[in-house]
């Protein structure tokens, strides 16, 4: 169901030729889930999307990039891709020392930079085949796009519903923010989108819960976001 083509990546650069050709290079090898930052507090601010992996440039404008590292190591679990001219054998100790997994020098060759970034996608996630899963009040087949309940006509879901369950079940026991759903159902301009994903959430309710105004497979995490809790977990 989740692949590794399926991850969110977030490059980090001051330079918009550099985020523009990384972001290219990546379409064109079958990465769609890209998030752009150019400073270290547009980085931090996309932390919030819940990206798979970090790809930083070392020398940003407002922070060091060795610095912004740690942070986001400090805040999240991602791994962490240092891209950077700054190719020095202390250079590359300090990236590791803050947190890297991989480090490669500019300039660079675009197959490798995707190779390595497929490479650490590999390390920290298993790709997930299944499409179907058991929740408390009935199963779920996300490929056929249908809920399943004892003696009742299978329930269809809309397309919308089948990518919001998709981001919960590739995360399932797990918080997935609001901003990160927001931007399944609506892309990266999902600012304003609140409202819509509410609806969207009421209506899987309706369609997986045995009481829907008591959940006890999607839940709320008032402020946060949402979790999926799988049957028998």
């Amino acid at each position: 169901m989740s692949t590794i083509k399926d991850r969110t990546i977030l490059l980090v650069d001051d330079e918009p030729a550099i985020l523009c050709m990384c972001q290219s290079i990546l379409n064109e090898n079958g990465f769609h889930n890209i998030l752009t930052a150019d400073s270290a507090l547009s980085a931090l601010e996309k932390l919030s999307c819940r990206p798979d992996i970090a790809v930083l440039d070392v020398m940003l404008p407002d922070m060091d990039g060795f610095l912004l590292g740690k942070t986001i190591r400090e805040q999240s679990p991602i791994p962490i891709l240092f891209l950077t001219a700054k190719g020095e054998f202390e250079d590359k100790s300090r990236g590791f020392e803050a947190g890297a997994d991989d480090y490669m020098v500019k300039p660079f060759v675009a197959q490798e930079f995707v190779w390595r970034i497929t490479a650490i996608l590999r390390r920290a996630y298993k790709e997930t085949e299944e499409t179907s899963f058991l929740l408390n009040a009935c199963k779920v087949d996300l490929e056929q796009a249908q809920v399943y309940k004892e003696s009742s006509e299978p329930i269809a879901l809309t397309a919308k519903e089948v990518e919001i369950l998709k981001k919960l079940y590739a995360n399932a026991g797990r918080i997935v923010t609001l901003g990160a759903l927001c931007q399944t159902v609506c892309g990266d301009i999902y600012i304003g989108y609140e409202k819509t994903l509410m609806s969207h959430i009421r209506h899987i309710r309706e369609k997986i819960e045995e009481k829907p105004s008591s959940p006890v497979s999607l839940l709320t995490v008032k402020g946060i976001g949402y979790k999926l809790v799988l049957r028998g977990k």
